[in-house]
């Protein structure tokens, strides 16, 4: 029987739960996954029921404390929908280099 290392998953919700928080300090970061979005939509890239309810919670946020409270909640949440709902998501180019390190997780996989 394989032992799961769940040290891969811990490191993505840290790094989902650090995004929350940073968009709840610096909500105009906001801007930049709605570019994201912009973009693999031009390129047609798939996951487009994904995107849709990422781009409607990050404009919701925007404009809304309500809205930056339910998007926080999403991310920082742990649940199997939830975590597969993430696996879309449109954060590459929010996390400046020296943020980013320490959620990489050096799999021995």
């Amino acid at each position: 029987m394989h032992e799961h290392d769940d040290t891969g998953d811990k490191l993505e919700h840290a790094y989902f739960c650090y995004l929350a928080d940073k968009f709840e300090r610096e909500p105009e970061l906001l801007e930049i996954p709605l570019q994201t979005i912009s973009r693999w939509r031009k390129r047609g890239t798939w996951g487009g029921t994904f995107l849709e309810r990422w781009e409607t919670l990050i404009r919701a946020a925007r404009v809304s404390e309500t809205s930056m409270k339910e998007l926080a909640g999403i991310l920082r949440a742990d649940d199997e929908e939830t975590r597969e709902f993430k696996g879309f998501d449109p954060f590459p180019g929010v996390l400046k280099d020296g943020e980013k390190e320490q959620f990489i997780c050096a799999s021995r996989h």
